[in-house]
């Protein structure tokens, strides 16, 4: 628009019809400089040698530079435009011109096509600035992740170590105690509490290993629980289980399977603390989008003999935190006959 105005308000009552065109058909091409700039510029030319559209084709040797920067089309373009500057049409008024008037016509040619160059290159260099800082900005963030994960390394270490020296160190001699009573006693039952507290101890002292190599590794591709294993978690349960199970998918991730393992696993643990006696039913479904676990039990039957640690209700949170992060959700609640219930749901993929 503006080059439009600059041809409209300059262009002489006389002037040539053809020199009319011309400098329309230049402010027209400037609609093809930010597709094909060079060509805009070869177009806009005629307009500004022949015609009246000076600014036309500054906007596009302007745009041409800002696009190509220090390509040979804008110096073909440059010398384009200094040329229509410099040269007269017709060659009658040229060449009636004084050397004065030549060498000010050259002056002002360096400055017509110089300006819309140089305007171009700075916004170019500008551009270019720009996304230095932006890959500067992204490399330090990077940097600050570094070391953020560098430090939580440290400390997952850290909490690997006294979790070594003291929790497994107490679980050891729990396992030999128990081995040393069942070799000692004359009692069946205590020989069988006895085996099955070494039993206990020793499959907590692998997973206590298998915590230590993630913590250590920092990474969650240390051995991890699969769903597939219910069948053993079932038998060693301690408590009634009945247990249905479809066919797991394969494309169900290790984190899922491992998250939906946790939670049957937790809740036979809640069932053995607080329902004693009483029937756990567990049931895991599949469908191509989600795996859906549910874990519930009657009302206990009998009361423990030594009563057992409670938790402190972590347990359920931590499983419904770990199914947030997941994409799925946790669902608990008691039932008519005065049991309890968990229902986990998670995304296959």
């Amino acid at each position: 628009m503006v080059a439009l105005l600059d041809v409209w308000l300059v262009v002489p009552d006389e002037a040539p019809p053809y020199t009319v065109w011309l400098s329309a058909a230049s402010c027209a091409a400037l609609l093809l400089r930010r597709p094909l700039p060079f060509l805009a510029l070869v177009l806009a030319v005629p307009g500004f040698f022949a015609g009246w559209a000076q600014l036309a084709v500054m906007f596009a040797l302007g745009s041409l530079a800002t696009r190509k920067q220090c390509h040979w089309h804008v110096w073909v373009g440059a010398a384009l435009v200094w040329c229509c500057r410099f040269v007269l049409w017709p060659w009658s008024e040229m060449l009636a011109l004084s050397w004065r008037m030549h060498v000010l016509d050259a002056i002002y040619g360096v400055i017509v096509a110089g300006m819309p160059v140089a305007i171009g290159l700075l916004i170019g260099a500008r551009t270019e600035l720009a996304t230095r800082l932006a890959e500067l900005a992204a490399s330090r963030d990077r940097e600050r992740q570094l070391h953020a994960q560098a430090v939580r390394a440290e400390e997952r270490a850290r909490l690997a170590r006294e979790m070594h020296d003291g929790v497994s160190h107490d679980i050891t001699l729990i396992a030999m105690q128990a081995s040393a009573l069942s070799a000692a006693s004359a009692d069946d039952e205590t020989r069988r509490t006895a085996a099955t507290i070494r039993t206990l101890s020793t499959r907590t002292l692998e997973e206590l290993r298998t915590l230590l190599g993630v913590l250590r590794s920092d990474a969650e591709d240390g051995p991890s629980p699969d769903l597939r294993d219910l069948d053993d978690l079932v038998r060693n349960a301690g408590v009634p289980v009945r247990l249905t199970a479809d066919d797991l998918p394969d494309t169900l991730s290790a984190q899922v399977s491992a998250a939906a393992y946790r939670t049957v696993q937790e809740c036979l643990t809640n069932v053995r603390k607080h329902a004693p006696g009483a029937t756990a039913h567990v049931d895991v479904t599949t469908s191509p989008e989600q795996v859906r676990v549910e874990v519930r039990n009657g009302a206990p039957c009998a009361s423990a003999d030594t009563p057992l640690p409670s938790g402190g209700g972590y347990g359920l949170a931590g499983l419904a935190e770990r199914a947030r992060l997941l994409g799925g959700d946790v669902d608990t609640g008691t039932t008519p006959d005065g049991g309890f219930r968990v229902r986990a749901h998670y995304p296959v993929t």
